[in-house]
């Protein structure tokens, strides 16, 4: 295993020589609230590792590989497979008479493209692991800046969610219902958020990393009978090393 690996290595360093990029790792604490009554918010160590080389990208929790593209130094574009956690649902004791909703690992087909400061992507992601069975789409679209030594990322997201996704982690079943919770099977629906990123330089190396986002539940989701929250809040505070060559 550690030759190919070896190799692999190789192979990525010698296609990308001249579109070298820096490799940043650190780790931090990611933490997530949770829309259902009753259900604790998600609190995880996280490691944190953005790369990108023009062949394979990491974007902290995120990764892929692109498979057509281009870049230079003002305009980039590239058609990736990419895939990303869903770190999000229940168990089922913590909603009574309410079966598991599980955590998943969504991957599709991701297209991005950049020129200076402004950013777009757009991504059609279904469900590996066959949990919710079913697809988002999702459209980012920010810029980046500076004010003194702090670097902002902010964007907006929009993501319209199948009804069999939102049925998945918002339905309730008729074997679910109770008297005071009558089944409920959702359509489909729009999801709106913000976050931006915020790095502050410690050292010429090492520096502080904030993410902090906040998503708009679409009308299908807030009308279940097992959400009592509009909105969810997530955010991650780490610190970082870049590794420049």
């Amino acid at each position: 295993m550690k030759y190919i690996l070896t190799l692999l290595l190789i192979f990525f360093n010698l296609q990308a020589e001249d579109k070298k990029q820096n490799l940043i790792i650190g780790a931090g604490a990611f933490f997530q609230s949770q829309p259902y009554e009753n259900v604790d918010a998600t609190i995880l160590p996280s490691p944190v590792i953005f790369f990108d080389n023009s062949i394979i990208y990491i974007q902290w929790s995120r990764a892929g590989v692109y498979f057509l593209g281009d870049r230079d130094e003002d305009f980039a574009w590239g058609f990736s497979l990419t895939a990303q956690p869903r770190v999000y649902g229940y168990k089922a004791d913590d909603i009574a008479g309410m079966d598991e909703r599980r955590k998943t690992f969504e991957g599709g087909l991701a297209f991005s493209t950049k020129k200076g400061p402004a950013h777009l992507e757009l991504m059609l992601l279904t469900d590996i692991l066959n949990r919710h069975d079913s697809w988002i789409l999702k459209s980012e679209m920010g810029v980046d800046f500076k004010i003194g030594d702090f670097s902002f990322y902010p964007s907006l997201i929009l993501v319209y969610e199948s009804s069999k996704f939102l049925n998945y982690y918002y339905g309730v079943k008729k074997s679910e219902e109770l008297k005071n919770r009558k089944a409920y099977t959702p359509n489909d629906g729009l999801s709106v958020g913000i976050q931006t990123y915020i790095k502050y330089p410690i050292t010429k190396d090492i520096s502080t990393l904030v993410n902090l986002r906040i998503d708009k539940l679409s009308n299908e989701a807030t009308s279940s009978p097992i959400v009592n929250e509009d909105y969810l809040y997530s955010g991650l505070l780490s610190l970082i090393y870049t590794f420049k060559y």
